[in-house]
């Protein structure tokens, strides 16, 4: 599962083209053909997932991201364009993750049904980015950290002078300073919200074709049976390790309703932001390594869809291990077809994992609902 940085990178680096590339060759797949039944574009690889288990043989499936493709900055092609404009039906993960989406339903004149993903899903903001208390303990952070106390202290004393508009404006200003309050969305990392999120496509796909409806409820009842297996399976694995020993450390901010599920503590980022382009500053790199060696966190996991040169060296200077190439986790994306995370039950079973045996614990046994056949 470790690997040295210049082996990993290497490997990383040969799958991200080759992602690439078979994103380029699959996009032009995107076009549905019309005469096809109902016609449903998902914008995610998750949701295209979660679209063909519950459409079955009954609607015409088709993706905009591609497996390896993050959705924080895609740029639709013309013919993803094209796509969109035939589909019948849209399916988004809403919460703010598909930024570039209005501008691509005006492209392509989409005037369809759409149907958000998000809405019956709890949504809460994103966690503060500065890795939490544990750096406070290094005398660089706690230094910092009494700056900044000072600074708040001085602005709050200003403030009272102002009027409400401007009491706004200096809220934003704060906000700017390392206090995130974007709602985070990555809604799909606990399965209990994933289950939502099917029952909002059985209903969209339902009202687009009511002919269908019963075959979209029956294939969506069974799917969600899946899912209540492998949320349960989750908990029986996590539940093993105490809950102390519950960190976790990924490439960006995606895993927070996974840990807030599961009472995982993410102790930090390599990303500190909800964004998988974001650069960490020097600082943000040495807080993280020194939240690491005060925490007791045991690993540093890169992501698929990332590169995982930061997450290496954050690994290798805080002495944990690192997991990367196949041992990474599958965040903002699915894998391609055969890999452990092809789908979206697969990737959730290698998550956990890796995960708990980042931990030192083994997983809970499968239930016979999630083996393969």
């Amino acid at each position: 599962m470790h690997r040295t940085p210049t082996t990993v990178g290497a490997v990383a680096a040969t799958a991200i083209v080759s992602l690439a590339l078979a994103g380029c060759a699959t996009g032009s797949a995107a076009e549905p053909e019309a005469g096809d039944g109902l016609q449903v574009v998902a914008t995610t690889t998750q949701l295209g997932d979660f679209a063909r288990e519950v459409a079955g043989d009954d609607a015409q499936i088709t993706q905009l991201l591609q497996p390896g493709q993050s959705a924080h900055g895609f740029d639709p092609s013309p013919q993803a364009l094209q796509g969109l404009a035939a589909a019948d039906v849209l399916v988004i993960n809403g919460a703010g993750l598909e930024e570039w989406l209005d501008s691509a339903v005006e492209a392509s004149g989409f005037d369809g049904t759409i149907v958000d993903t998000s809405e019956d899903v709890h949504l809460h903001e994103g966690a503060g980015h500065d890795h939490g208390d544990h750096a406070h303990e290094g005398e660089e952070a706690h230094e910092e950290h009494a700056h900044e106390d000072e600074t708040q202290a001085e602005d709050a004393l200003e403030d009272e002078a102002h009027a409400e508009d401007e009491h706004a404006d200096e809220a934003g200003a704060e906000d700017s300073h390392g206090h995130d309050h974007a709602i985070d969305p990555h809604t799909w990392s606990d399965p209990h919200n994933a289950i939502h999120m099917v029952e909002s496509i059985v209903a969209g796909l339902s009202a687009a074709d009511e002919a269908s409806a019963d075959a979209f409820a029956a294939n969506g009842e069974a799917y969600v049976g899946q899912l209540e297996a492998l949320d349960a399976w989750i908990h029986a694995s996590v539940d093993q390790v105490p809950a102390d020993e519950r960190l976790l450390v990924t490439t960006h901010d995606t895993f927070s309703y996974l840990a807030e599920a599961q009472g995982i503590e993410v102790v930090g980022n390599v990303m500190a932001s909800l964004d998988d382009n974001a650069e960490p500053s020097a600082a943000e790199m040495d807080a993280l390594i020194a939240a690491i060696r005060d925490t007791g966190v045991r690993a540093v996991f890169s992501e698929t869809s990332i590169n995982p040169a930061l997450a290496e060296t954050i690994a290798r200077d805080a002495g944990v291990e690192v997991f990367s190439g196949e041992d990474a986790l599958y965040a903002d994306s699915l894998g391609a077809e055969g890999s452990a995370g092809a789908t979206y039950i697969g990737s959730q079973i290698h998550n956990i994992t890796r995960i708990v045996e980042s931990w030192g614990a083994e997983p809970a046994a499968l239930p016979a609902e999630l083996e393969e056949p």
